[in-house]
């Protein structure tokens, strides 16, 4: 028989959420995962990143997705049919995301009704200035909440995190953020990316290294499940080597962190940083030419489809335009093999351990199944 593995979040905790592996072995996923993994095709994705706009009240020097900003959204009423659409489908789960901001999106409101109706789960990304406006559906309907803070005060906040026309927001945020942990169902999180900026001697000009710690706390007293910690990756995904001395600040913050872990609030390091502190090799080889997530999910977003949210605004990786066509038409039609991990993802992929336990599975294992707990995998 085999057994599935957990999530260890370094604390002594197991996150089942964080273990994308064990996901796949859900009692319901289980059977298009093996579909998936016997080489056919499902009618559609089971999980969709949905970005509704490319428009962002805030300026991030070091967002990633910088450079497909400011280039429109979908149209208000063709993104309420495309929620019809994925009501009417097999998709299990839906990440409101994107470069932009989602709640900036005038049509998210019924987006996210609609997908609820369905039964769909979902899960939202946000910089929090937003969720004030939709705090009942939020609290409500949204299985979790990703904010994206990457700072513990007023201070820091618009060093990294810039609104535009030198707005004052952290306090909104923060206060947002409270009025959610106060009455969401779904979790919370304060997501905190790991950032420096270098002078051409290497000298730090900005840091948010020292702050963990203080964010950590401050996640905690707000009310948020868990914290998150991430280090920043350059433009094609590649992580960035650290100096053994900004490594060694992260990491005593982190050990005084777990010591305010409990049930309620967990800490979830990501594996580019776990990466990163073992000096591990920003290169990730892959024997494999084809990628089994891309059969179970995909990225719907302005510009176009795309295999996955790796390759978003790569035209290598554009699979069709949603204001032309369905997503069932486009995913009929769809080849999820343009992109060759081999060659295209050489990156440290989250999905890469995904991958090649679904190149393990065969038909006849002898498979412990699991309840249902949790689709986006």
């Amino acid at each position: 028989m085999t057994s599935v593995g957990s999530g260890s979040i370094g604390t002594g905790h197991v996150d089942r959420n964080m273990d994308l592996v064990s996901k796949l072995y859900q009692r319901s996923l289980y059977p298009s995962v093996l579909e998936v993994a016997r080489g056919n095709r499902l009618e559609t994705p089971l999980v969709v990143d949905l970005d509704p706009t490319t428009v962002c009240d805030l300026a991030c020097p070091e967002c990633i997705s910088g450079g497909l900003l400011n280039q429109g959204q979908i149209g208000k009423d063709r993104i309420v049919e495309l929620a019809q659409e994925l009501a009417a489908s097999n998709v299990r789960a839906v990440v409101l995301i994107g470069g932009g901001e989602p709640l900036l999106h005038r049509s998210i409101g019924t987006v996210i009704d609609t997908l609820f109706g369905a039964g769909i789960h979902i899960g939202l990304t946000t910089n929090g200035t937003m969720i004030d406006r939709y705090l009942d559906q939020i609290a409500e309907k949204v299985a979790w909440t990703r904010v994206s803070m990457d700072a513990a005060n007023e201070v820091t906040y618009p060093k990294f995190r810039p609104a535009k026309r030198g707005r004052r927001v952290f306090p909104s945020i923060i206060g947002n953020m409270r009025w959610l942990a106060a009455r969401k169902r779904g979790r919370l999180g304060y997501s905190y990316l790991l950032m420096q900026r270098l002078a051409p001697d290497g000298s730090v000009l900005d840091t948010n290294y020292h702050e963990v710690l203080e964010a950590a706390r401050l996640a905690k007293d707000i009310g948020c499940d868990y914290f998150e910690v991430k280090t920043l990756v350059d433009d094609d995904h590649y992580t960035l080597n650290q100096r053994a001395e900004d490594i060694a600040v992260v990491e005593r913050q982190l050990e005084q962190v777990r010591a305010l872990t409990d049930d309620g609030f967990h800490l979830l390091v990501s594996n580019t940083w776990d990466k990163v502190r073992a000096a591990v090799d920003s290169v990730e080889p892959k024997n494999y030419h084809t990628c089994p997530t891309t059969e179970l999910r995909t990225t719907i977003t302005t510009s176009g489809v795309y295999v996955c949210p790796y390759h978003r605004g790569n035209p290598a990786g554009r699979i069709g335009d949603i204001s032309r066509s369905s997503l069932a038409e486009i995913w009929q039609k769809a080849d999820t093999t343009i992109i060759d991990p081999a060659r295209d993802c050489r990156f440290i992929c989250s999905r890469h351990p995904t991958n090649l336990e679904i190149q393990r599975m065969r038909p006849d294992d002898d498979v412990e199944l699991l309840d249902d707990y949790d689709p986006f995998f």
